[in-house]
């Protein structure tokens, strides 16, 4: 049942809107002190991003009015922006094309936005800019609408090989993402090490997605005792985000759990793993322990999630 928000989340949003468009300085509707409005700037992006697009593609993809769109297009054909040819299968439709001076636009254009996104981070600490790129992943994952032809992906069994590659992908993402030290490296190789030693197919299991044949993501389902059941190691690299592997290898998690007989399953994670977070949360699992403490080179805040099964 979809959740309307109450008036204090509303107006939060609301609020949130008006400063953030205010400090990236699109108030005016111009972006990065350029003659172009915002609506203007990301046509230019999908055009020079993406070849031979219809008018009709990018409207659609942007949500832009068709009338707003059609004098964008019309503006950007009278400044040799473009090129537009009719479409064979619809005459009515154009295929529209960046020109040579329409790619040195952009990249002025692309350039500066860069150079002020760049002097607005240097602002910050290196803490506080991981932090606030990580809380503007967690608003595009929350609002990004499931795409209606997301890229294929499976989920099968684990094989010889794959603790290798579980190891190596862990360790440089949180290297990578939160510069977590080797320590943690060390941790991931224990506890894949053991569940090859100790592993009970009756019990535990462990579920590889990939797309194209090429390994995207993991995780483990171990036991943790007779009746509880342990998530771990639950891993999707950057490529494939977006497409829901992460919300389904929780499932197939939390089915593979309750196919065993457990009753309870229980994963430990960090407070700064928001898109985790947010999967265990809507996958029914609840927050019962936070702990501070000081691992893999960082100072963290533990975090214990349970559900029933």
């Amino acid at each position: 049942m979809p959740f309307d928000g109450t008036d204090d989340q509303i107006a939060a949003v609301r609020a949130f809107n008006r400063f953030y468009t205010r400090k990236l300085g699109v108030l005016d509707q111009h972006l990065g002190k350029s003659p172009f409005s915002l609506s203007e700037a990301r046509v230019l992006y999908e055009l020079a991003h993406r070849d031979d697009l219809a008018a009709k593609e990018i409207g659609n993809e942007l949500g832009l009015d068709p009338g707003y769109l059609s004098r964008i297009v019309q503006s950007f054909d009278e400044k040799g922006l473009i090129t537009r040819k009719p479409l064979p299968a619809d005459r009515r439709q154009y295929q529209l094309s960046l020109t040579a001076k329409g790619r040195q636009t952009f990249a002025k254009l692309n350039l500066s936005s860069q150079n002020e996104v760049a002097a607005m981070l240097a602002q910050l600490t290196t803490s506080d800019a991981t932090r606030l790129t990580q809380a503007m992943a967690t608003i595009e994952a929350v609002l990004e609408q499931r795409r209606s032809q997301p890229a294929a992906f499976l989920l099968r069994s684990h094989r010889v090989g794959d603790m290798g590659w579980v190891i190596s992908k862990q360790a440089a993402a949180y290297a990578a993402d939160y510069n977590w030290d080797a320590s943690y490296e060390a941790l991931v190789a224990e506890i894949c090490a053991q569940f090859i030693r100790n592993y009970d197919p009756a019990r535990e299991h462990c579920w590889i997605a990939e797309v194209g044949g090429e390994p995207v993501g993991s995780v483990f389902l171990v036991k943790a005792a007779d009746e509880i059941a342990k998530l771990r190691l639950l891993q999707v690299e950057k490529k494939a985000r977006g497409l829901g592997v992460g919300r389904a290898l929780v499932e197939q998690c939390l089915q593979g759990a309750r196919e065993r007989g457990y009753g309870k399953m229980t994963l430990w994670t960090q407070s700064i793993l928001l898109a985790a977070r947010g999967i265990y949360q809507s996958a029914g699992f609840k927050l019962v322990k936070e702990e501070k403490h000081h691992s893999f080179g960082a100072d963290l805040v533990g975090e214990t999630w349970e559900r029933d099964l």
